[in-house]
């Protein structure tokens, strides 16, 4: 298994693997408090893995990137969109940053942070593509979550077939609509979903960051409610396990590590096509126990 250090953005090759439990805090009274977790593994099908996921609980963000394109440029693509996002998050508060590109009217502060960390991330990674040329034609989706405990808001951003679900009161949602050709002929009613499962054009996107410098990002707010419990993944995922099969493993295990893998272990199980990507974020309530930030090797 291809495992994560959540203190970094980039997937390294081990034999053990760092979770994170981390409590943010809100000012005054009031507190919010989650716990989080992420894994990737390469998958059985796949000689390399080019997903890319990010854990920071300490700025509230969580992201899964799955990077395309030849000669390992998909990782590098997944890599570089990643860290750039983290780095614009982190300094996007500061009084001598510069945001650049214009905040958008009608989002608010919160969904325009993440849509510009989104945008300079597709700018950084179309650059390297421009100034390197193994990394031609090289892209990446992803799915990322924003969270404002002072607001007690969360923001879910996203482009490409890169997902998000959310756990609530035992039913599972997908928050996230692909952007694929077989999900906008199924939003048209052009196909239907069985045929949509063993479509031939199933894996085309239409839309990804390096492909061009403007990207369009799709973007929508939360309140965090105590007991929801948000899945990031990638389609390596999704693609290989059925929306009833997620919720049964996330209904079956308290414990997120333990979740996180029985969800990779299923993909594998079904074929393990592609590299699989998971994180698990799960809002608490004020009664919950404080959690401690703890590593599992």
């Amino acid at each position: 298994m291809d495992c994560l250090d959540p203190w970094r953005s980039v997937p390294h090759h081990s034999r053990g693997c760092k979770d994170l439990f981390q409590r943010i805090q809100t000012s005054g009274e009031a507190s919010v408090r989650i716990q989080a977790a992420g894994l990737s593994d390469r998958g059985l099908k796949r000689g390399h893995n080019e997903d890319s996921l990010s854990v920071v609980p300490d700025i509230g963000l969580f992201i899964v990137a799955d990077g395309m394109g030849g000669h390992n440029a998909g990782e590098v693509a997944s890599r570089q969109a990643i860290e750039s996002i983290v780095e614009f998050v982190r300094s996007s508060d500061m009084e001598e940053v510069t945001w650049p590109f214009p905040q958008e009217p009608g989002l608010s502060e919160l969904e325009n942070k993440i849509v510009s960390a989104i945008k300079v991330a597709n700018r950084d990674v179309c650059n390297l593509s421009l100034e390197h040329q193994e990394y031609s034609g090289m892209g990446t989706t992803l799915v990322s979550m924003l969270i404002d405990p002072d607001t007690e808001r969360l923001v879910i951003a996203h482009v490409g077939d890169s997902r998000c679900y959310v756990l609530r009161s035992g039913i599972l949602e997908q928050v996230t609509l692909d952007h694929s050709w077989v999900s906008e002929q199924l939003q048209k009613k052009i196909i239907t979903p069985e045929e949509a499962k063993n479509h031939r054009w199933k894996n085309v996107i239409t839309r990804a960051l390096g492909n061009k410098l403007d990207v369009d990002v799709d973007v929508q707010t939360r309140a965090l409610r105590p007991g929801d419990t948000f899945l990031l993944c990638s389609d390596g995922l999704s693609g290989m396990v059925e929306d009833d099969g997620l919720r049964d493993i996330l209904m079956r295990h308290a414990d997120l590590e333990t979740a996180i893998r029985e969800l990779i272990q299923t993909a594998n199980a079904n074929g393990g096509l592609d590299n699989i990507s998971v994180i698990l974020v799960r809002i608490l309530g004020d009664d919950a126990e404080d959690i401690d930030v703890t590593e599992t090797m």
